[in-house]
């Protein structure tokens, strides 16, 4: 049964609401659905045993909610607890003439809720594949699936996207109309970027083996 897409804006709860810094915290589903497609690493925060944790580990999307992976024997995706989950880009550090009004230039995502254990076979394959599509496009068709072993030892959690909070923070420093401006300091931002580079080979590949084209048209391509 097809669901309703969620709301093109994101709700205020208690914990979404922007408290500080309100001017950079956006309420566009857009804008959630862009950071999480600019990424593909993602930090886990659960409570295990009473203590808190943080993991990174990869993740996929697709409308409505988020999956996460990993084996059956981490304590992290038990799933059935509320958790939250941060994906952030820095793209460049914001350089001011004083200490006090630096800063960073980022996007960042936080998604709250429960964290539901995918049982259903057909769901779990299509969370993989879309995880893995996330990271790679085209792996999947090029590379094997996963069997019925492998299935069975990878946990896949799926984290709804309806409660989330967004903050986005771009241009100069916030001095420059200030005291600090007759300083005479340089002020500006260092910009912060990432690129592919180019594939190495498994040293046991034979040497004629091509790269495949889905991964070689990524070299020189920026990331994030």
């Amino acid at each position: 049964m097809t669901r309703p897409p969620l709301p093109s804006a994101l709700p205020q709860t208690d914990l979404t609401r922007h408290r500080r810094l309100r001017e950079q915290g956006s309420l566009e589903r857009t804008d959630l659905h862009a950071i999480l497609d600019a990424g593909f690493v993602c930090h886990l925060g659960v409570t295990v045993e009473g203590r808190p944790l943080v993991v990174p580990t990869v993740y996929g999307r697709d409308e409505r909610q988020l999956y996460l992976h990993g084996s059956v024997a981490s304590r992290s995706l038990a799933g059935g607890t509320r958790v939250c989950v941060t994906v952030t880009h820095v793209d460049g550090l914001v350089l001011a003439r004083s200490v006090f009004e630096h800063g960073v230039n980022y996007r960042s995502a936080i998604i709250h809720g429960t964290a539901r254990k995918v049982t259903d076979p057909d769901e779990k394959l299509e969370g993989l594949r879309r995880l893995t599509e996330h990271a790679t496009p085209g792996q999947w068709a090029y590379a094997r699936r996963p069997n019925r072993k492998e299935l069975a030892a990878t946990t896949l959690l799926a984290l709804s996207l309806e409660e989330a909070s967004v903050k986005i923070r771009t241009g100069a420093p916030e001095d420059g109309d200030g005291p600090d401006a007759e300083l005479g300091l340089w002020a500006g931002v260092l910009p912060l970027t990432s690129t592919w580079g180019a594939p190495v080979p498994d040293p046991v590949l034979p040497p004629d083996l091509p790269v495949p084209a889905h991964i070689a048209r990524r070299e020189g391509t920026r990331h994030g």
